[in-house]
């Protein structure tokens, strides 16, 4: 069964930052409409909802509640298998608001007079992402939550989630695991909707008036219409030339290689499952091309190993590459290969590591030169939001494996400015869970150049972190083969971990291989 890199190790970020889900993101969406995917389809997204609001409000408090409603799609949606690009789908148009003033009728006191109330329409669009098996539908049926859900948190947990250990640990956050296609849901809302039917019965307008129930309802019905096809049909490629004619070092391609802990717990040595996938990372990755170990910092001798009583010299990066594929020096009992990988892992866990291969690269009909390509590795990041910058301005290619901390933690594109990027040409893939949601959109505004200088991989829903490594590591062994693979043929390397995956960024790239031929030798 494949573990998905979610929720538990998320938590913290999530309850920190909930106030912030209705803030506002610098800059606009620089993005392409069209997006690459072999398992995705990427459709305009359409919905339209309502809340309630006193009479008067304020249109920023108007704004406030309908962001409160529509993240509340966020979780109905990914349980759909839907991504969609806005942060938790907060970029509402007030535009789009049509205002109908009411009162708010208690119908099981007649003689009440009402509450002067305003109902807020709204439609809310977006791009989105869904299975290629639900390329051809025109409309979902899902639901969102009203206004007082966030008191109701228990009953929507037994109702519209799961409700098991991930779920009833987001019980906070409800909206992150709120499941309106469950059964035990469906049954809920048709009975809560029967409720306001028959107490719209009873109002002396139906034109003027709404009953509380309808004011105070938990669950709200929503069709979400699917619209035009955005899908690259046709190929692209990265831009190779630019990328093999060096960028952050000269007459280099680094490709960046960060991994964190996985498992939930307190894992931080190599028995941390994300420990074993980083090893078949850089393991895949190096395949097609002799790679020396260049540098390692802080510093460390990785030619001599104590196990127990046995001192083993002789070694390499390479001896502690084969150890955890299962090929130990010899003579080791069972217990001194565990305690090999063991003290292998103690000196490369939380370390800059640098390998390189060397090759020679012709571009187009220029003259050939010299080309190092280097893989910088790090494994066992955690919060270090600086380990992450360095990571990225630091790279030609960044690759991160790890948790997304539901968006907010250090990769956050909240947190860095122009400056934490290169100013050559980049290209990001970030394997972690839904980060299509998180990191696609604000990225690009980032950069300078946006799309024509940065591309985006990312993940609409949850990545498995089974064979993450392997994945990663066959994306870039193919990247930097020299033979200048599409973009969909990389996807396709990677394609056992792919989580609707897509590529942003790449539809106005100039590269053509048949007009600009590369080769290695």
């Amino acid at each position: 069964m494949k573990t998905l890199r979610l929720l538990a190790a998320c938590v913290p970020f999530l309850l920190a930052n909930t106030a912030g889900c209705s803030g506002e993101t610098s800059g606009t969406d620089e993005a392409d409409s069209a997006l690459t995917s072999v398992t995705a389809r990427a459709r305009d997204l359409k919905f339209t909802g309502y809340v309630y609001v006193s009479r008067g409000a304020s249109d920023s408090t108007i704004l406030s509640a309908v962001r409160t409603q529509t993240q509340t799609a966020f979780g109905a949606l990914r349980t759909a298998q839907v991504g969609v690009n806005s942060r938790e789908l907060k970029d509402v148009d007030p535009k789009t608001f049509v205002k109908n003033d009411v009162l708010a009728v208690d119908t099981s006191t007649p003689a009440a007079s009402g509450t002067p109330m305003t109902r807020v329409r709204y439609t809310y669009t977006d791009r989105a992402i869904l299975p290629v098996s639900m390329a051809k539908r025109s409309a979902l049926s899902v639901a969102v939550m009203g206004a007082t859900y966030s008191s109701q948190t228990h009953r929507i947990l037994g109702e519209c989630t799961a409700n098991d250990m991930e779920a009833q640990e987001f019980e906070g956050s409800i909206w992150y695991v709120f499941d309106p296609s469950l059964a035990s849901c469906q049954t809920a809302m048709t009975a809560e909707q029967k409720a306001i039917d028959g107490a719209k019965k009873k109002l002396a307008n139906a034109t003027t008036q709404v009953s509380l129930l309808e004011v105070n309802r938990l669950y709200l019905p929503i069709t979400v219409k699917l619209g035009a096809d955005r899908t690259n049909k046709g190929e692209s490629f990265p831009e190779y030339d630019r990328l093999f004619a060096g960028g952050v070092q000269k007459n280099k391609v680094v490709v960046g290689l960060l991994n964190g802990f996985i498992d939930h717990g307190a894992h931080d040595d190599n028995t941390d499952s994300g420990y074993g996938e980083w090893m078949d990372e850089v393991r895949a990755s190096m395949v097609g091309h002799e790679f020396k170990l260049v540098k390692i910092e802080p510093s460390e001798d990785l030619t001599t190993l104590t196990v127990g009583t046995k001192t083993l010299t002789g070694l390499s990066f390479q001896s502690i590459l084969d150890a955890e594929g299962g090929t130990f020096p010899n003579g080791l009992t069972s217990d001194e290969q565990t305690a090999f990988k063991k003290a292998a892992g103690d000196k490369i866990i939380k370390h800059w590591i640098t390998l390189e291969a060397t090759t020679k690269v012709t571009i187009g009909r220029q003259a050939p030169q010299d080309l190092g390509i280097q893989l910088y590795t790090y494994f066992g990041v955690q919060e270090e939001s600086e380990i992450y910058k360095q990571a990225i301005k630091s790279s030609d290619v960044f690759l991160y494996n790890g948790h997304s901390y539901i968006g907010y933690g250090p990769l956050d594109p909240s947190n860095f400015s122009s400056s934490d990027f290169s100013s050559t040409y980049q290209l990001m893939f970030i394997d972690g869970c839904v980060s299509y949601n998180y990191y696609e959109k604000d990225y690009f505004p980032l950069k300078s150049g946006g799309t024509r200088n940065l591309e985006l991989i990312t993940n609409g829903v949850e990545a498995p972190s089974y064979h993450s490594g392997l994945a990663l590591g066959l994306f870039v062994s193919m990247l930097v083969d020299g033979k200048q693979h599409s973009y969909r043929d990389l996807l396709v390397a990677a394609q056992e971990t792919d989580p609707l995956r897509v590529v942003d960024g790449e539809v106005d790239n100039v590269y053509s291989p048949t007009k600009t031929p590369i080769s290695f030798h």
